[in-house]
């Protein structure tokens, strides 16, 4: 098959996305397909054989690290000699108009997906009033899809209510080769207490922005008596928050990638996940795959990841004490941590990104016979 794959988003930008869609493009094209990405300008022009067709944009002015790339007659020229089978759009915004466009200009299947919850998003930038018009554009992009996949359950549920329709699940994938539990060492668990190895160590792993609520964790590190707390990753929020934890033992790491990431979800005592505006949370898999306990709210799709007290702890959102309880009672048991990293590693060894592509191939040959 020959994929035009249009993303808002795609390397070198770091989030949960863009690693899925990473592992997506090698795994088809490593099974033979040939994959065309059109993405905003990242200064790439080829991904593991994918051809990159990079749109020039500008920073978004209320998350700078993404950026706003409008569609115009080069992606065309892009599609037209590249001959796609199908269209895949991710996350139809503005560049992925172009993708709904050329899927009826050259009359090519179209699917399209949802990763990221943006009606929820908007009460974190004080634009809920909003909410309603998003769902009724996100609408009208998807319901001209022929399938739409979403990556959870509780979102196949929401987009359905909100009247998108032939939704189903894409199912969720983790680098089980990179993440592993061994990697936990003295040296990185040293490096992320900032030289107090000795103490409790919470972990979190994301973007620094205000849907991710990351400001709840404060309360959790203040419970819990010379607990550390690293916090891994960048973003728009992080001035905000490095002046909220003044005065707390945190520190804010920046960015990780590879082993490295893996060394530190493997080599913390608790990866603590607050997050109500979760699709999926990849990174609560990758967390699981290296062996570290999570606690995590239960909302969105996280709940299809975490089973409460089997391979993880979960925590009612609206329970302003849930998070401290849950985290406080992980600390303190060393035998049922020990238990919930086992469990939550033999979870993540079930979903590899090569059956989640298995799974996508499927949904494009049953798009492209519709």
């Amino acid at each position: 098959m020959r994929i035009a794959l249009f993303t808002e988003t795609f390397l070198p930008k770091v989030d949960g996305i863009v690693t899925r869609l990473r592992y997506t493009v090698e795994q088809l094209q490593r099974q033979g397909d040939q994959v065309l990405v059109i993405s905003p300008d990242g200064g790439l022009t080829e991904y593991k054989g994918a051809q990159i067709h990079g749109v020039s944009g500008f920073p978004l002015p209320l998350y700078p690290e993404l950026k706003l790339a409008l569609p115009r007659p080069s992606i065309g020229y892009a599609v037209e000699r590249f001959k796609p089978d199908l269209i895949h759009v991710v996350n139809p915004a503005v560049l992925g108009l172009a993708g709904l466009f050329y899927s009826k200009t050259f009359n090519l299947p179209l699917l399209a997906s949802y990763h990221t919850h943006l009606p929820e998003y908007l009460q974190h930038y004080g634009l809920g009033m909003l909410e309603g018009l998003l769902w009724e554009l996100l609408k009208a992009g998807h319901n001209q899809a022929r399938l739409n996949l979403c990556t959870s359950t509780a979102m196949k549920q929401a987009l359905t209510e909100h009247g998108i329709e032939r939704v189903n699940v894409w199912q969720r994938g983790v680098d089980t080769e990179t993440f592993q539990p061994y990697l936990a060492n003295a040296e990185m668990r040293s490096h992320l207490s900032q030289g107090h190895p000795e103490s409790p160590l919470l972990l979190y792993v994301g973007r620094l922005s205000p849907e991710k609520e990351i400001d709840r964790i404060k309360p959790v590190l203040e419970s819990i008596p010379g607990a550390r707390l690293a916090l891994v990753g960048d973003g728009p929020h992080r001035q905000t928050l490095e002046e909220y934890f003044t005065g707390t033992n945190t520190h804010f790491v920046g960015y990780l990638q590879g082993r490295e990431l893996a060394a530190a979800f493997a080599s913390s005592d608790a990866f603590v996940f607050p997050s109500r505006t979760e699709t999926l949370g990849l990174v609560l898999l990758e967390a699981m795959a290296a062996g570290c306990p999570v606690v995590a709210a239960r909302s969105g799709g996280i709940p299809d990841i975490v089973q409460d007290g089997v391979n993880g702890y979960l925590f009612d959102p609206l329970d302003e004490r849930g998070a401290i309880a849950a985290t406080q009672r992980l600390l303190a048991n060393s035998e049922e941590r020990e238990m919930l990293r086992r469990h939550a590693r033999r979870e993540a060894e079930r979903w590899s990104w090569e059956a989640a592509t298995r799974q996508l191939r499927s949904y494009y040959q049953s798009v492209m016979m519709a």
